[in-house]
């Protein structure tokens, strides 16, 4: 079964705020959008699609030192996110290894 993510970051993980210029685009008629490098989905897309919902995850406690913890934070907004993707991925990597 095929795993999907919806992920959510601020602007500011995204190395900072958008350049966009988002009253034009809020401004622009369908007719001025340019969609060649995004090509129309045909029936045949849509009768493959599957709706994939994310697994919920499950709340605990774990014991974590000071020093790890502290450098997860550091880093920003959903430091529990990233905790759970670098344990996630080491038991990947084990399941590869045996």
């Amino acid at each position: 079964m095929a795993s999907s993510k919806i992920v959510k970051y601020t602007p500011g993980e995204l190395g900072g705020e958008s350049k966009t210029d988002w009253e034009r685009v809020r401004k622009m008629k369908d007719e001025e959008i340019d969609y060649t490098d995004s090509p129309e989905l045909g029936d045949s897309f849509f009768q493959r699609a599957v709706v994939a919902m994310p697994v919920p995850k499950k709340p605990i406690t774990i014991r974590i030192e000071p020093e790890v913890l502290q450098w997860f934070r550091s880093k920003g907004p959903r430091y529990q996110t990233r905790i759970n993707a670098v344990l996630k991925a080491y038991v990947q990597a084990r399941k590869k290894a045996s």
